[in-house]
């Protein structure tokens, strides 16, 4: 467990750029405590203990201001940055080394007991207030660009952006744009 906490505020170091001390960050860090919190609630939510998962994860979006639901399936080193506003539905799943900034959703499109929120594989960057609805995938190494809505999977290593969202063609870049800034969004 300790081994964990060690390694989430390690990512939270590596991606935030204002991080200043491990020690600042592990207190004062919303999205790590939401992530934290969430992996307590899944915990209770796993071993049948449904009631005190939800009020965990109640508790958890009351003070973070991001909403993980207990049910939903999460990876290692999701940073959250900023977090405010994040929602995670029941039936998403979340790969390992994930970056979402703020008022990120990950919700269904549908009311039936089925999959019906996103699968994000690892390696991607979510931008901030992207909206992803249902069962679709978005591939490894993926990077949605903030506002977008996206409603279709996303292949692996694709930048999407806009409303509803689409691919941005690299080769589209101006000559002298950094390429950086077509594979990474931040806030």
């Amino acid at each position: 467990m300790l081994d964990r906490i060690t390694e989430d505020v390690r990512t939270a170091i590596e991606n935030d750029p204002a991080a200043d001390s491990a020690l600042t960050v592990a207190l004062t860090y919303p999205g790590l405590h939401a992530v934290w919190g969430y992996r307590i609630a899944a915990w209770l939510y796993d071993a049948g203990l449904a009631l005190p998962a939800h009020l965990v994860a109640y508790a958890v979006r009351s003070i973070t201001g991001v909403e993980i639901h207990p049910g939903a399936d999460v990876g290692d080193r999701l940073f959250i940055d900023h977090g405010m506003g994040t929602v995670v539905g029941e039936t998403a799943v979340i790969g390992d080394d994930v970056e979402m900034f703020h008022g990120v959703t990950l919700g269904g499109k549908t009311s039936k007991p089925v999959k019906r929120h996103p699968t994000v594989e690892d390696d991607v960057t979510i931008g901030a207030d992207a909206t992803l609805l249902g069962d679709i995938t978005i591939g490894e190494g993926a990077t949605v660009g903030a506002g977008a809505v996206v409603v279709d999977d996303v292949r692996p290593g694709a930048t999407v952006a806009g409303v509803p969202a689409e691919p941005l063609d690299e080769d589209e870049a101006p000559e002298d744009a950094d390429p950086e800034q077509f594979r990474r969004v931040s806030c």
